[in-house]
């Protein structure tokens, strides 16, 4: 068995120049722990792999203990199967990502056992300001792209930091990335 296909998305690394960590380096922490098929994607912290371990607890529980130890930081991460990243691609609004002169689009994944409906009832929606939508697994920014400062996620991000932000072109890579190691397990 070639063990199950999983995408570790790693919280605020390489983020304005702090908690720089290259990927070259990362991929070989992941391969270090015994993972296989290790790829990383962009400098975003963004990394696939495969394990036999079924339990993403412990699968998490397993990375985010060997990089905070390895980069004295504490990281979290967020593991999503292939089933739960095209949840994510699913749950995308109507004409989400379609106005890109205007606009700036993120998907904001969740680390468990936060949840969608927590984290919108705990921010205060402005009307007028950006747009947020709730999905099944992550939540979904439209944000202006002359005001990115003040937006949801700027709010997100101080109430939780159990989240992790991708842009939504990036999001669709992954999720294409996935699909490919799939089908290479067939």
């Amino acid at each position: 068995m070639k063990g199950y296909n999983y995408l570790a998305l790693i919280r605020g690394i390489n983020v304005g120049g702090k908690n720089t960590i290259k990927m070259d380096e990362l991929k070989q922490i992941f391969l270090d722990m015994k993972f296989t098929d290790v790829e990383t994607y962009i400098q975003s912290g963004n990394v696939l792999f495969r394990d036999c371990e079924k339990n993403k607890g412990k699968l998490v529980k397993r990375i985010e203990e060997t990089l905070s130890k390895k980069f004295n930081n504490d990281i979290k991460v967020a593991i999503l199967t292939i089933f739960e990243i095209k949840e994510v691609i699913s749950d995308i609004p109507k004409d989400f990502g379609e106005d890109i002169k205007n606009y700036k689009y993120d998907v904001i994944y969740l680390i468990e056992p936060l949840t969608p409906k927590e984290v919108i009832n705990k921010i205060n929606i402005k009307q007028g300001k950006d747009k947020i939508f709730e999905g099944s697994k992550s939540l979904y920014v439209k944000r202006f792209t002359e005001r990115l400062t003040g937006s949801y996620i700027t709010e997100i991000l101080k109430i939780s930091q159990d989240i992790t932000v991708r842009n939504l072109n990036t999001t669709k890579r992954l999720y294409e990335l996935m699909l490919e190691r799939e089908k290479s397990m067939e």
